[in-house]
């Protein structure tokens, strides 16, 4: 098995030696996920930090399988697909979650939302699939929530955060403590629902992969999108006119105030940054770009 540099090292990058491991077991376990479910894998997608492939199946059917390292977040992605249920969200057709293998429907013709060019109705189609996920969690599966993860971002140390300019660290943490304290109803968000995480399921419908399953009010889900697609946005020209815009578009389509829509925009940027400094060292630059400009529209 042929894999990409780049695939290893942010494999590496996140899990470490254990990663290592788990990639010199990779080709065993697409050996158990296709025994056990009777697929057949075609050669992989482009690669982050899953392998994901699409199968054909003992039937004839079309599926998608993805292997990723055994974790908390795998787990968590599994309980959202099965509580999405197929609402605005891909299907759960059966999953591992000791050896981190999904076996999900395949959406096709499959286009991300990032082909379209025309980003104002792309905004719209991503606050449909928005409203389609919304829904109250059931106390099944312990959820991380949104207050968690905003609670490991402002606990870091300064040292921890290393280049991320001390400003937008400052408006990030303000603007956690503010959103958390005045949050409205809790839902299953998806939790990174951005361009690349959207695809045209045809007849007119779209539904989202990857979530993160993470619980929040409904307004937190806006921020993945005014960030995204990353890294291309910030050399948009005129970027703070086209976040003007995708902010009042989520307003008006959602229903939620536009001061909210912005400020978790600008905590979510720079938990990104966070994230991406923490995880590799670099990459941060661009979501810390984004949260400046949105943080001028305050």
């Amino acid at each position: 098995m042929k894999l990409s540099s780049t695939f290893q090292r942010r494999i590496t990058d996140v899990y470490g030696p254990d990663g290592s491991v788990w990639l010199r077991r990779l080709p065993a376990l697409l050996r158990v996920a296709e025994e056990r479910w009777e697929i057949r894998l075609q050669e992989p997608f482009s690669l982050s930090y899953n392998y994901v492939a699409p199968a054909l199946r003992e039937d004839g059917g079309r599926a998608v399988l993805k292997a990723g390292f055994p974790s908390r977040e795998t787990r968590n992605e599994i309980a959202a697909l099965r509580h999405f249920d197929g609402h605005g969200s891909a299907r759960l057709i059966d999953a591992d979650p000791e050896r981190g293998l999904l076996l999900l429907e395949r959406i096709e013709p499959g286009t991300a939302l990032v082909a379209l060019h025309d980003d104002d109705a792309a905004t719209a189609i991503a606050a449909a699939v928005m409203r389609a996920l919304s829904r109250p969690p059931d106390g099944a599966y312990p959820f991380p929530t949104v207050a968690g993860w905003a609670a490991r971002f402002t606990a870091a140390p300064t040292d921890a955060r290393g280049p991320l300019p001390s400003r937008l660290v400052a408006a990030a943490e303000a603007h956690f403590q503010e959103l958390l304290a005045s949050s409205g109803e809790a839902v299953v968000l998806h939790g990174d629902l951005h361009h690349e995480n959207v695809l045209d399921a045809g007849g007119g419908a779209w539904v989202s992969i990857d979530p993160k399953g993470v619980i929040g009010e409904r307004a937190y889900e806006a921020g993945a999108l005014l960030r995204n697609p990353l890294p291309g946005i910030v050399s948009w020209p005129d970027l703070p006119r086209i976040l003007r815009r995708r902010v009042d578009r989520l307003s008006e389509e959602m229903g939620i105030d536009r001061a909210r829509i912005i400020g978790w925009g600008v905590a979510q940027a720079v938990l990104s940054a966070f994230w991406s400094y923490e995880d590799h060292g670099r990459g941060w630059e661009p979501a810390i770009a984004v949260a400046a400009s949105l943080e001028a529209l305050t």
